[in-house]
């Protein structure tokens, strides 16, 4: 595997848009990989994006042969990160679980590990703060700096990118201290490009009056390794995170942000990725034509 070109060993498909869609599995929470898999290659996908905890279901190397089987790449694999643990036993089960993700990526045949970097430590996932909650924003972002450079040579070893996914702000405090593409893009400055990549998730970045700029240099860093598209939707559930929405139900203007990719030079996958109760709770199947459809309608003219 020549890591040095990542985008252009994923993309099998560059002259075919519809080839081009993936399907997260996260899209279809519920469902099986195998039963993912096969949803995805019935609708039409050419690829599909799983996460950590399908592939775990079935072990790694049988999850590449469900996939492959399935006629599908994998576009990429959910997902990495948590980096901001400050101890020593929280450092060292955060390299631990990361480098297990690394192998686990390598073994289903994708160069793309995204990586969610973590909340302030003490953080509760949409609760309230422990007790004893790190506030150190400044300084939870170095740790995470230092923490890419101790896993930076592990995953070049296995031909696997980290992929670096910045969070909308609202999840700074739980989830993830990096909010801007720009931010993301300065941690892997000090990286090859086959090293460090990062996403363009439609969902946390359409809001930022610099994402076109920091989308042109990604683009000329040659570090977008993912597009990943869903839609904002309002009003927001209880729980924010599952507020994501099916392509064109909601506010992002995705014709300007796919033509801003695009131009950029990116030829790889893209991902539909939604998190939503109502979406999770519909056949596995009809949400696969759905996703596809929407991609159709609103992403691939735009490529």
């Amino acid at each position: 595997m020549n890591v040095s070109e990542p985008q252009a060993t994923r993309v099998t498909h560059t002259s075919d848009r519809s080839g081009r869609a993936a399907l997260n599995t996260a899209t279809v929470k519920h469902a099986s990989l195998a039963e993912a898999c096969e949803a995805a290659a019935t609708a039409g996908f050419g690829a599909v994006g799983p996460w950590r905890n399908v592939v775990q279901d079935v072990g790694a190397e049988r999850a590449a042969r469900i996939i492959a089987d399935a006629g599908l790449r994998a576009s990429s694999l959910c997902r990495g990160g948590f980096l901001t643990a400050a101890d020593d036993a929280g450092i060292r089960s955060a390299l631990d679980d990361n480098k297990l993700a690394i192998e686990e990526a390598a073994t289903i045949g994708t160069t793309e590990l995204v990586f969610v970097v973590g909340g302030l430590p003490g953080s509760t996932p949409g609760g309230a703060p422990a007790s004893d909650v790190d506030r150190d924003l400044v300084g939870t972002r170095g740790r995470v700096a230092d923490r890419i450079a101790d896993l930076v040579p592990f995953a070049a070893e296995h031909g696997v990118r980290i992929v670096l996914e910045p969070l909308h702000p609202i999840f700074a405090a739980d989830r993830a201290v990096i909010s801007t593409l720009a931010q993301a893009l300065d941690l892997a400055a000090p990286f090859a490009a086959s090293e460090v990549g990062v996403v363009v998730d439609t969902y946390h970045v359409w809001w930022d009056p610099a994402l076109r700029k920091s989308i042109a240099r990604a683009g000329r860093e040659d570090r977008i390794a993912s597009y990943q598209v869903c839609d904002w939707v309002l009003p927001l559930a209880a729980e924010p995170l599952n507020s994501r929405g099916h392509v064109g139900d909601g506010y992002i203007d995705f014709a300007t942000i796919t033509g801003w990719v695009r131009d950029a030079g990116y030829v790889g996958d893209i991902e539909t990725e939604i998190f939503n109760e109502e979406i999770w709770a519909r056949p596995t199947a009809e949400t696969a034509a759905t996703v596809l459809s929407r991609y159709e309608k609103h992403v691939a003219p735009h490529l």
